[in-house]
């Protein structure tokens, strides 16, 4: 079989009979990412999505909802915008941090991605973060000499007054050649925060407030030792199986879970895309189980999916799977854009049948509609007034 070389251990182990792969088909496949990403299946409570999927990104552009409130307005029951910041601080007050079960902080290979993390990731964060002190980065990376000294003096002003924003630091000079701080008050609290010696404590319209982690985190975590970096490299690994449920590995993230993952190939693909490896978690072939093409029913209904939704995050799988190439266009230039600035993906049952590219006139109230492109027999007008509802729109 061509292009399985991935799918079989190089340590000279008898894991190969375990990576034997199952074949299964498109249907199947879309069958088991509706099911597995809890689109068919969602949860009561925030913090139950956070530890099935490892976590949810973070994005404060707000055309139609934020990034997150759409990735969870399709798994939580009941969610409403904003319950995932409110989730994280809490309403009126912020948590103790005994009570906290999730924080926010970057991804720890790609420090432009903020996301919501359950509170048992944070030992893994630790390694990049005392790598990015050390770096020559002006976004994330050590000090400079100036910040230096304010950030003595930063710390030393939470830990009296407690969580603190960058307009409420005395000092108004400048920040040099850092991209988004305009202050070296802010320059220095972000690489605080990037380095792990201050947390976001709460929110204030979007204004992010830092505290201490021992304010911010349950002791119980914050006493857990650095763990070894192939533990790291693992759950690292093991989080991109929970993330997205069907993917594709590298040779060293098979390496790193190689005793916890099923290789799949869809058997009704063209030949290119059968050489494209994809893998699910053991415990999600029960699932997969349950998907056969003889117990397969009529699925209804449509969902607006994020532009980063875990169902289509990785384009090649999306390809592979659904038949559908998109691209998240927000960063295109205009010229360029097919679909639109931000383009929703429609699922309606096995298939994703077009976009909707819309946008939130809060001051008016309405929603407006700037591209839509939806396949013949498709009709997304009640969708979109649920939609329109839910933002609190017309």
């Amino acid at each position: 079989m061509s292009g399985t070389a991935l799918f079989f251990s190089s340590t000279g182990t008898d894991s190969a009979d375990v990576l034997k792969p199952l074949t299964i088909t498109k249907s199947q496949a879309r069958r088991f990412m509706r099911r597995a990403l809890l689109i068919d299946t969602p949860r009561q409570r925030i913090h139950e999505v956070l530890a099935h999927h490892g976590y949810v990104q973070i994005d404060p552009i707000n055309v139609c909802g934020r990034m997150h409130d759409l990735i969870l307005r399709n798994r939580v029951v009941g969610y409403r915008e904003g319950d995932l910041m409110r989730h994280l601080h809490g309403d009126a007050t912020p948590h103790q941090p005994s009570q906290r079960t999730a924080f926010e902080h970057h991804m720890p290979d790609r420090t432009n991605i903020l996301v919501a993390f359950p509170v048992d990731a944070w030992p893994h964060l630790l390694s990049e973060m005392r790598k990015r002190s050390r770096s020559t980065g002006a976004w994330s990376g050590r000090l400079t000499p100036r910040e230096k000294i304010l950030a003595e003096h930063i710390l030393a002003e939470i830990t009296q007054r407690g969580a603190l924003s960058s307009d409420m630091i005395d000092d108004s000079r400048k920040a040099r050649r850092v991209w988004g701080a305009s202050t070296l008050a802010k320059s220095t609290l972000q690489k605080l925060f990037f380095h792990g010696r201050v947390l976001i404590s709460r929110r204030v319209a979007q204004r992010r407030l830092y505290d201490l982690p021992e304010r911010v985190l349950p002791q119980s975590v914050l006493a857990v030792p650095l763990p070894a970096a192939d533990e790291t490299a693992r759950w690292l690994a093991t989080l991109k199986l929970r993330q997205r449920r069907l993917v594709t590995l590298t040779r060293q993230e098979v390496s790193a879970v190689e005793d916890l993952i099923q290789p799949v190939i869809l058997g009704d693909s063209d030949e290119s895309r059968t050489r494209v490896p994809l893998f699910v978690l053991k415990e999600d072939v029960p699932v997969l189980e349950t998907v056969r093409p003889e117990s397969e029913k009529v699925i209804s209904g449509l969902h607006l999916l994020a532009p980063l939704d875990p169902v289509i995050y990785d384009r090649r799988v999306t390809s592979a799977v659904w038949d559908f190439d998109y691209t998240w266009e927000a960063y295109t230039p205009p010229h360029k854009r097919v679909r639109g600035y931000y383009a929703l993906p429609i699922l309606s049952g096995l298939e994703i049948v077009g976009h909707v590219d819309a946008k939130a006139d809060r001051q008016n109230k309405k929603l407006l509609v700037t591209s839509r492109r939806v396949k013949r027999g498709h009709r997304v007008a009640d969708t979109m007034k649920t939609f329109s509802r839910w933002l609190g729109l017309k």
